[in-house]
């Protein structure tokens, strides 16, 4: 979207009040950059995040700098332009960003004591316009007032007739009021909730998520969902603190017969656990090689009673060597040895699943995902879990997930049978998290 300079032009006015209801989200992008600001009031002397999210669509590794500084340019209604300087808050500028992933920079500047009104603001050297209204809080007529009236279909009157009111049908697709709409800050259209932001935030994925189907005359099902949350924000993301990494973290895995009568689940393993993690507690400057850690407990049950009851703790530390490679890849070893406790339901579990899952994982930029899992008992008792993954959004059906093929053989395919040992099975599904 663009603005004209002009003088004391109502076709301005227009434009800069239209463009004040879209303040919540950016109105453009520039070489992979796209700006918004924080809010959309505040008057002069007050201070203002400017943030830019960096998204690489490319087909490799991005490697971006944020600068420590930026110009912004404040213009009124009548075109008079202000000029000031916005700092970095991050500390480290520096990101290298994968494929399909972005990462996120703000910047800290105070509103101009010139700048009044509704004022269009620009980093310097990018098109993208941004409203904020300056005005003081009891004369803000555009970030305060609702638009009460009804929806127009502006262009429908013809080139001479008035815009015409929209249909019932397409305000209500729109999530609308046919009568009003709120002010901006308010409801539909202004500020995030704090409360969603710092929760959207924390949350994230942990082990694999997927539903697959197979095995057994094809007619069982697998699937998993997992995820973790942050218990601590940190207030500099590029330098976190010890605490700064403490999670709790759910899984849930199930085997669910589909061919028999009234379709049950053969058993359900519930996960949650408590642990530190941090991606890179030692890289080298330089190095494609860096060293992540993850430690924590873990509760592992089946929810059963009586003879089918199964449970188990332990706790683990999990060392994870990743070499990065030059073609935009990442391979992972990680290896996660395990003490267990408490586990009277089942005692002699570790004489099935051993003390240590040896992991390893490949994984390209937009592109195959390839997980290996071995766990050695005592003797000959042992299992082998592979995995694939491939972009659905590289196929001709262009969607979102993976396809995902797992293959398993051994013990301990599900808690209520750990010490069964289950032929080779092969399931094919969509993966939403390889």
């Amino acid at each position: 979207m663009t603005i004209r300079k002009t003088h004391k032009n109502a076709s301005t006015r227009i434009a800069l009040a239209a463009m004040a209801l879209s303040v919540a989200w950016p109105l453009g992008a520039s070489a992979g950059v796209s700006y918004s600001l924080d809010r959309n009031h505040a008057s002069a002397g007050e201070t203002v995040h400017v943030q830019a999210l960096v998204f690489n669509d490319t087909r490799d590794l991005m490697s971006w700098q944020a600068p420590d500084t930026i110009v912004l340019q404040w213009r009124n209604e009548r075109g008079q332009a202000l000029r000031s300087i916005a700092y970095l808050d991050s500390g480290n500028p520096a990101a290298d960003i994968p494929v399909n992933n972005f990462v996120r920079f703000q910047w800290r500047a105070v509103v101009p004591q010139g700048a009044t009104g509704l004022q269009a603001v620009n980093v310097e050297g990018d098109a993208t316009l941004l409203a904020l209204d300056t005005s003081p809080t009891e004369r803000a007529l555009v970030a305060s007032v609702p638009a009460d009236g009804p929806v127009l279909d502006a262009g429908k009157g013809g080139p001479l007739g008035a815009d015409p009111v929209a249909s019932q049908h397409a305000v209500a697709l729109a999530g609308a009021s046919p009568s009003g709409g709120p002010a901006p800050g308010t409801a539909l259209g202004g500020q995030p909730n704090p409360g969603f932001e710092r929760f959207r935030s924390a949350i994230s994925p942990y082990e694999p998520v997927y539903f697959d189907v197979g095995g057994e005359g094809s007619r069982m099902a697998r699937f998993q969902i997992s995820l973790k949350y942050r218990l601590f924000t940190p207030s500099d993301p590029q330098h976190p603190g010890f605490l700064d990494g403490l999670h709790i973290g759910y899984t849930q895995t199930s085997l669910w017969d589909l061919h028999s009568d009234s379709n049950p689940f053969v058993d359900t393993s519930f996960k949650p656990s408590l642990f530190w993690r941090r991606d890179a507690v030692f890289r080298p400057e330089g190095s494609p090689f860096f060293l992540g850690l993850q430690s924590g407990v873990e509760h592992e049950s089946n929810g059963k009673s009586g003879d089918d009851s199964r449970s188990l703790n332990f706790v683990y530390v999990q060392p994870e060597f990743n070499y990065r490679f030059g073609q935009g890849s990442t391979l992972t070893f990680a290896p996660r040895i395990k003490q267990y406790f408490g586990t009277r339901d089942n005692p002699d579990y570790k004489d099935y699943a051993g003390h240590v899952d040896w992991k390893l994982r490949w994984a390209q930029d937009n592109g195959l995902v390839l997980t290996g899992l071995y766990r050695q008992g005592k003797g000959s008792r042992h299992s082998t879990q592979l995995e694939a993954a491939w972009p659905l959004q590289r196929t001709f059906l262009n969607m979102n997930g993976y396809f995902h093929v797992q293959y398993f053989k051994g013990y301990n395919e599900t808690l209520l049978g750990y010490d069964q040992k289950t032929g080779s099975q092969i399931r094919f599904g969509l993966a939403l998290v390889p």
